[in-house]
């Protein structure tokens, strides 16, 4: 079985940007700007969310009869099924995309319960003090790794062995919760993640070239981007951290939080995804 899911069908939308793009693509320089360019398709979906997020916040007024956060959600699900439509993502990403939608979901219920974030804005979409619209968020962190292992023909070498790399993801997610009446192991879980993944390297192709990077760097530096996402939240006050102490910018203990995050993301995506099935050379 391939690491990556089927090609998306050769008159998508995806296909014709990316081939008139690699028309003007010279170089070094050119090479670059296409990694940039698909890493940003990569995140399309997360891009459109904080842009909704920050439109909102500037233009949105209190006194319409709909309320801010439910109309995040409808452009969330109208996103969403546009996504499909078009073909920038497959059935199996959705799927997928789905499965961490639901698991970052049922995470906000209780960390809202817990008190560690509120959102404090009304809306009608609610359940358990949580917009709905939230879970896409989420969503969107699934939506980048499923679209970026496929648009960059990712492999993974070598992979440690699923049962274990899906244990990790077990482990780290658990301890989301745990850690609120347990001692955190965060730190105890990054180690094992350097353990498990460390001799593992990533290949990708931006033209017609190789590259590769160690998994825990490539994680570590979305995690990066990740937190400077989720300062554009607190920034726009969409959610608000407990103890804030008077600022809008996000510890950055909360990188950790992140790193991990992205390893069960990853792991998400590779339920149906298994680099562990890869074939030694590429067909």
């Amino acid at each position: 079985m391939p690491a990556t899911p089927a090609p998306l069908p050769q008159t998508t939308l995806e296909h014709r940007l990316g081939h008139w793009i690699r028309q003007y693509v010279h170089g070094f320089p050119g090479m670059f700007a296409l990694f940039v360019l698909k890493q940003g398709w990569a995140c399309l979906f997360g891009g459109l969310m904080l842009g909704a997020i920050l439109a909102t916040h500037v233009f949105w007024s209190p006194h319409w009869p709909l309320h801010r956060y439910d109309a995040l959600f409808v452009f969330a699900l109208s996103t969403q099924a546009l996504f499909l439509i078009f073909r920038l993502e497959t059935k199996q990403e959705a799927m997928i995309i789905l499965i961490f939608h639901l698991t970052g979901t049922a995470m906000e219920w209780f960390k809202v319960s817990a008190g560690s974030w509120t959102y404090p804005e009304p809306g009608f979409f609610k359940i358990m003090h949580v917009p709905l619209f939230s879970g896409f968020m989420y969503a969107s962190v699934g939506s980048y790794m499923a679209r970026v292992i496929r648009l960059f023909d990712m492999r993974f070498q070598p992979y440690p062995r699923f049962s274990a790399s899906l244990a990790l993801a077990l482990a780290i997610y658990a301890n989301f919760f745990t850690h609120h009446y347990l001692p955190d192991f965060r730190w105890v879980l990054v180690i094992a993640t350097l353990l498990l993944y460390g001799r593992c390297w990533i290949s990708y192709r931006v033209v017609d070239s190789d590259w590769h990077m160690r998994l825990p760097l490539a994680a570590f530096l979305s995690s990066v981007a990740l937190w400077i996402a989720e300062n554009i939240g607190t920034f726009t006050g969409t959610w608000l951290y407990a103890h804030r102490q008077f600022t809008w910018v996000v510890h950055p203990q909360k990188l950790v939080s992140w790193y991990l995050l992205l390893y069960v993301a990853f792991i998400t995506v590779t339920l149906l995804i298994r680099p562990d099935r890869t074939e030694p050379d590429r067909q």
